[in-house]
């Protein structure tokens, strides 16, 4: 019995030593960085690319190239909340205070309280969510969840197919493994021809990350339950709390983060203050 244990370690040392060698062989593949690009790169986002690409140094080596271009002309990491706030008054994509059971960020969506018809802000406001989440996440942790509420969910909701798949190529592409599961709770039974055409783009490892979550079905009760504590989720998603989006005291606190952002990335917040001003 000890020495199966002993095996079992061994093995995992083995794995570990061929995983830091697969980083430092991407490392290397891509070259001298500098700057922002130098910062994004770490080791463990050098292992996201590799786990997504399974560990292959080539195609993970394009993945990371293509968002480090995105990165460059999108740059994510300066969007402030001023420029996005708009979107984001009725509280239809918001940073949770709490963590689910294994320490994560929680990001709460609500479809059915789309106020804005701008695909191209509704993106800009889901990354600007997307990097503040990210920039939350407790030591440790890489990943995060996603809670979706359908209340008030319909045919007439201004989101798109097309939009639809350029947020799930935006989440693949450039923050690869950051979602730990994404939660859809009690979807219209409509929604499930609307997902059928948007899982052809969906990655199958994506994919499996996908939770439908009803209420009245006993399996997905027990889902939710392993997931989050009870006493912190939300009624709208079968716990015992309160969800009360406060659009003024959510600016607050996004704009504090921006404050933490701009620290984090090495920026100067007082002259991205001036450009969102300007903008």
């Amino acid at each position: 019995m000890f020495l199966r244990k002993r095996q079992t370690q061994n093995q995992k040392e083995r794995d570990s030593s061929q995983e830091d060698a697969k980083v430092a062989e991407l490392r290397n593949a891509i070259g001298p960085l500098s700057g922002r690009s130098l910062k994004y790169c770490t080791d463990a986002c050098l292992r996201r690319y590799l786990d997504a690409r399974n560990w292959n140094v080539d195609k993970s080596k394009k993945m990371l190239e293509d968002t480090l271009k995105w990165r460059s002309t999108y740059k994510p990491e300066e969007i402030r909340w001023p420029e996005v706030a708009h979107e984001g008054e009725t509280g239809k994509v918001s940073r949770a205070n709490f963590y689910d059971r294994f320490g994560r960020t929680v990001l709460i969506m609500r479809p059915g309280m789309q106020n804005t018809a701008s695909p191209e802000n509704n993106i800009k406001h889901l990354v600007y969510l997307l990097e503040n989440a990210v920039i939350n996440l407790p030591e440790g942790q890489e990943r995060m969840s996603w809670l979706i509420d359908f209340t008030g969910f319909s045919l007439n909701s201004n989101l798109s197919v097309k939009t639809a798949r350029e947020v799930i190529s935006i989440l693949q592409n450039h923050y690869p493994e950051r979602l730990a599961m994404a939660f859809l709770y009690n979807p219209p039974s409509f929604f499930q021809a609307f997902w059928k055409v948007v899982k052809y783009v969906v990655d199958p490892r994506t994919s499996q990350k996908v939770k439908f979550v009803y209420p009245k079905n006993a399996e997905s009760v027990e889902v939710m339950k392993s997931f989050f504590d009870l006493e912190n989720l939300p009624s709208e998603f079968g716990g015992k709390a309160t969800l009360k989006y406060n659009h003024e005291e959510f600016s607050r606190m996004m704009v504090e983060d921006d404050v933490k952002t701009a620290k984090f990335w090495g920026l100067d917040e007082k002259h991205l203050l001036i450009q969102t001003a300007a903008n």
